[in-house]
Formats: C-alpha cells, sequence, structure tokens
C-alpha cells in the first residue's frame, strides 16, 4: 500500500512553468517507477513521463519532450515534474503513480496513484 499526494497545480498563462511535486508514504516500491501521467475532460488517461528507481531510466512522451522534466529523490520519496512552455493543451488533472515494476510506462503496471492536481494553461 503506497500513498502518493500531488501538489503545485495551478493556473498559468500559456508559456508559463509550473512545477508538480508526488510525496509517497507507506510501503513504498523499493526499486519500482514513478510516474505522471494526467487526464483531460472527455480524454482517456495518458502517459506523460516515468522515471526508474536509479534516476538512469527516463521515457517521456513525444508531446512533453523538451518541456517537462522528471526526477526523484529517494531518500525523500518524492517525484517532481518541472513543466515549462505550456500550452493550452497541456490542462488535465495530472495523477502520480507508483508502480512495482522496474521501469515502465503502461498504465496497467501502476497500482498507486495520487487524486491529481489540476493544471490550467490560460491564453
Amino acid at each position: 500500500q503506497v500513498q502518493l499526494v500531488e501538489s503545485g497545480g495551478g493556473l498559468v498563462q500559456v508559456g508559463g512553468s509550473l512545477r508538480l511535486s508526488c510525496a509517497a508514504s507507506g510501503r513504498t516500491f523499493s526499486g519500482g517507477t514513478m510516474g505522471w501521467f494526467r487526464q483531460a475532460p472527455g480524454k482517456e488517461r495518458e502517459f506523460v513521463a516515468v522515471i526508474g528507481w536509479s534516476s538512469g531510466r527516463i521515457y517521456y512522451a513525444d508531446f512533453v519532450k523538451g518541456r517537462f522534466t522528471i526526477a526523484r529523490d529517494n531518500a525523500k520519496d518524492t517525484v517532481d515534474l518541472q513543466m515549462i512552455s505550456l500550452k493550452p493543451e497541456d490542462t488535465a488533472v495530472y495523477y502520480c503513480a507508483a508502480s512495482k515494476y522496474g521501469f515502465t510506462w503502461h498504465t496497467h503496471d501502476f497500482g498507486s496513484w495520487g487524486q491529481g492536481t489540476q493544471v490550467t494553461v490560460s491564453s
């Protein structure tokens, strides 16, 4: 059982930046993957970024490459998502997730999810 709590969401203008943070507690998955996903109204949940235990394995969705950066601090059990050059289409609820698998980006492989934090990008 892993508890995840996201923070840092809010309202920003097009081209702005925002940093999301996720704090994990409880029985964390040692050696597992942490990731970020998002879901906009009327859309399916989509993969954003994942990071392995050592931080040496990272994978980003094509639509965020060059704009978003994922990082984790295993000592603090946190994972951050730094977002820059935000676009209106980035508007969504962003979810932090944890997986027991060493490295994966598949939604189905993530067994623990946070409640989500709203990110709204306005023009």
